[in-house]
């Protein structure tokens, strides 16, 4: 019975009644006297169990087509990202989010509006893409090109024309909005300023037609330019998913439609209807917006900056060797395996191994380091790392996607569309803003005129609402922060992979970080060789050196790294064993040779002697010391020490200034740890630990309730980087996919440490300052909008005014974001 297996995960379509499901049941029971099925009608689902050996899934399959049912494959959900022009404001990422929701087959929506994408999950059989660029154009918003990679030039292009075009039709209707608030609201300006003088033939009280007709016809080139925003206002309501342009669209058709019954009255004689005209309020409304949208749209070119720059290091073109000849070739073109040439002063455009030159590279861009690397054959070179002074040839081994800078950039990209936790608030009231500021609007109002205001004060007060109201702020202030944090972040060599890792870095009150590689340098030496018996320190050194050979531990390559030093020769190995957490056992010339820690030796019940003591000294040196036994008689020690970083001390200082509680966590012995954490000012040595259990220690503080974070290579603490509430990756620019990491630190220096959590605090504190400015904003401006000023003796908002408040209100909350783009990496 070991080879039968159940599959209870076969979907079957075209059932329609019992008897189909008995159909499928005895179909795939003629297949063998193994089978056993049974069929869930409600589900469409054939739970199956048989014998791998004598049924395969295609004979299921087939019997079950054969009797006239589909198997229903399971699919893989596709992520697609969609560029989205138009959208400005919460209310439209909403409506964004919901008009796809409704597809089905589509899993999950994500729209950024600081980035103008939608990260979208859909099955394919279910529904297509041209259905979801669609439904998101039936919203009133614009699919952007998404067939090609977009270069950073292109990028720039298109955000230049959309500030250029907003620019442009600013200037247009500044050059009519301008002269229509002089006509209609000039000889009304009280002195000593005014009244401001009009021509006769456009004078209210001679020639009232005139002055109407004039205003109209100013105003008509004004509602030209803004044109966007009652076609996307429409549209947006019509697919009952309104936004700001909506509201826009409201306020001002309200306006005009009014004005334009006032109109209608001069025209039949009503002279007075010509003080109850609001053309200028419609006019100056859309200026104010376009100018508003103008700033906003530089505002937000400027937050990702960041990402610009790093797509910007990369070559657009290498050298290659082809039949003996050099070709300069798109960066595109390049293959795993091409052999590039890179002359001095150029750019490295893929990553590979150096096979021929030398030179010397600068990785700052990559590392932060401004100290130019050594390149010789054999080493490493980075994609968009500058060649300094030798010419190379390198064999190219990532290209693409695979490079360490494109993964750098789809971390960032990834990092800066992703939604914090902090934004779920916002993101639930602005999908209620904009009818619930309707409904404001219409009640103030109305109140207003049952009170026995009349239609004009009415009127202003109903466009003063929907004008005031500004979901935009709501939509940008958490986005445009975590873009300028997490490009801030980068640019200093700390990859944040998203905004919940971003929001919860700030927390930390506890850090445990792992010792070799991240307090100390992970390149340990050999220090001292105490040998027991005849054996001598050469011999001794020779056994443990060809024992580590297989090993990969960092211990045991500095005694093989000595040994080579030595010129001594390895002896050959007949059996290796590595006994995790304890050290190894390994076979050489018929002699059985232990090599590990004082535990392997108690375990394997080896007598240590004398060589106890000299251990524990070695151990209260900071030193690490390995017990070398050979056919079960201890033959001395060799000692390891692992130089403390320059920058550990430092960096731990800087986190008790914090108020943080910092761990050490080694498999070292307590002494060797014990010492090293007096070194550099650890508060808590956790020595002896196991690599699978480091998870597990981690867990243990949390249970005492501390929130912590992890600091490891990113490889060999995997299970404790992701059981941390964060896990932070030390490690080269070749390790950026750390997948279990939240935080990646590119230059392997502690003090960045604190700098991440600096930035998250700094990020946080940026986004509330963003919130509360938005909130506060609409909570202030829509209740004084709708008069309640009025109603104890104050001023009425006029709409014009209105509209200038909400053209700053989005404004302020990026420029409140870009704020930290000041922020300061201390060392």
């Amino acid at each position: 019975m070991d080879t039968k297996i159940n599959v209870d995960d076969i979907k079957i379509s075209g059932m329609t009644c019992a008897s189909c499901a008995k159909a499928v049941e005895r179909a795939v029971k003629k297949l063998d006297s193994s089978v056993e099925a049974s069929v869930n009608m409600a589900t469409e689902k054939l739970s199956i169990s048989y014998d791998k050996e004598k049924v395969k899934n295609e004979d299921i399959e087939n019997a079950i087509e054969k009797v006239g049912f589909t198997v229903a494959k399971e699919e893989k959900d596709k992520e697609v990202i969609i560029p989205i022009g138009g959208m400005t404001c919460a209310s439209c990422v909403k409506a964004v989010e919901r008009a796809v929701k409704k597809l089905g087959g589509v899993k999950n929506v994500q729209v950024n509006l600081a980035t103008e994408k939608a990260k979208i999950n859909y099955i394919p059989s279910k529904v297509k893409l041209y259905e979801i660029k669609d439904i998101i154009e039936k919203a009133g918003f614009k699919v952007l090109e998404m067939e090609k990679k977009v270069s950073v030039d292109d990028d720039k292009l298109r955000k230049e024309k959309e500030m250029k075009i907003l620019f442009n039709k600013f200037i247009i209707s500044a050059i009519f909005a301008v002269p229509l608030f002089y006509i209609a609201m000039g000889h009304m300006i009280p002195a000593p300023i005014g009244p401001l003088p009009l021509p006769q033939i456009i004078d209210p009280s001679i020639n009232p037609l005139n002055f109407a007709l004039t205003q109209l016809f100013l105003t008509i080139p004004i509602v030209i330019a803004g044109n966007n925003f009652f076609s996307k206002g429409v549209k947006s309501m019509i697919a009952k998913a309104p936004t700001m342009d909506s509201l826009i669209t409201i306020g001002s058709s309200a306006a005009l439609i009014y004005s334009l019954y006032s109109l209608y009255l001069v025209y039949n004689g009503d002279k007075m209807a010509v003080h109850h005209m609001y053309f200028e309020s419609a006019g100056v409304i859309i200026t104010l917006v376009l100018l508003g949208k103008y700033f906003e749209t530089r505002a937000k070119g400027k937050t990702g900056e960041a990402i610009k720059k790093l797509m910007g290091l990369s070559p657009k073109t290498a050298i290659i060797v082809k039949n003996d000849k050099e070709i300069e070739i798109s960066i595109e073109e390049v293959e795993v395996g091409d052999i590039i040439v890179v002359k001095p002063g150029s750019k490295i455009p893929v990553d590979g191994t150096v096979i021929e030159g030398h030179t010397s590279v600068d990785e700052s861009m990559l590392t932060g380091e401004s100290i130019p690397v050594e390149k010789n054959m054999g080493s490493s070179v980075v994609g968009a790392s500058i060649n300094k002074n030798g010419t190379i040839r390198f064999r190219a081994e990532k290209v693409g996607s695979d490079t360490a800078i494109s993964q750098i950039i789809k971390l960032v990209e990834d990092a800066q569309g992703s939604k914090a936790p902090i934004a779920k608030l916002a993101d639930i009231i602005a999908g209620y803003f904009v009818p619930v500021v309707v409904v404001i609007a219409i009640i103030a109002g109305l109140a207003w005129f049952i009170s026995g205001k009349g239609a004009v004060f009415s009127l202003t007060v109903f466009i003063a609402v929907l004008v005031i109201a500004c979901p935009c702020a709501l939509g940008l202030a958490t986005p445009t922060a975590i873009m300028v944090g997490t490009g801030k972040g980068a640019e200093n060599g700390i990859l944040i992979k998203g905004g919940q890792a971003l929001e919860t870095t700030h927390k930390i009150n506890t850090i445990v970080f792992d010792k070799t590689g991240t307090i100390t340098e992970g390149k340990p030496v050999v220090t001292n060789i105490i040998t027991h018996g005849n054996i001598t320190e050469e011999e001794l050194l020779k056994v443990a050196a060809s024992a580590e050979k297989s090993s990969e531990h960092p211990l045991g390559e500095a005694i093989v790294r000595d040994c080579e030093e030595k010129n001594l020769e390895f002896y050959k190995l007949n059996k290796f064993m590595a006994i995790p957490g304890h050290g190894i056992e390994v076979v050489i010339n018929g002699s059985d040779i232990l090599l590990g820690n004082k535990k392997l030796m108690i375990n394997k019940n080896i007598d240590l002697e004398d060589l106890e003591e000299k251990s524990d000294k070695l151990a209260s040196e900071g030193k690490t010391p390995m017990y070398i036994a050979i056919n079960n008689k201890i033959g001395g020690i060799i000692a390891v020490a692992d130089v403390v970083k320059e920058s550990s001390a430092k960096a731990i200082k800087k986190l008790h200034n914090m108020g943080i509680e910092v761990a050490m966590i080694t498999g070292d012995n307590k002494k060797t740890a014990q010492a090293i954490a007096s070194q550099v000012g650890i508060d808590r040595v956790l020595a002896e630990v196991l690599p699978q259990d480091k998870s597990s220690e981690v867990k243990k503080l949390q249970e005492e309730g501390k929130f912590v974070a992890m600091v490891g290579d990113g490889i060999n603490d995997a299970p404790a980087l992701a059981q941390a509430d964060i896990g932070i990756a030390i490690g080269s620019g070749a390790d950026v996919a750390m997948e279990s990491a939240d935080i990646v630190l590119m230059r392997s220096d502690l003090l960045d440490v604190p700098t991440a959590i600096r930035l998250s605090k700094s990020t946080m504190t940026n986004i509330k300052e963003n919130l509360f400015w938005a909130f506060g904003y609409n909570v202030i401006g829509i209740p004084v909008a709708a008069g309640v000023l009025y109603l104890f003796g104050g001023p009425l908002l006029s709409p014009v005014i209105a509209a200038l408040a909400m053209a700053f209100s989005s404004t302020s909350v990026l420029l409140n974001a870009l704020r930290l783009k000041r922020f300061k990496v201390e060392k």
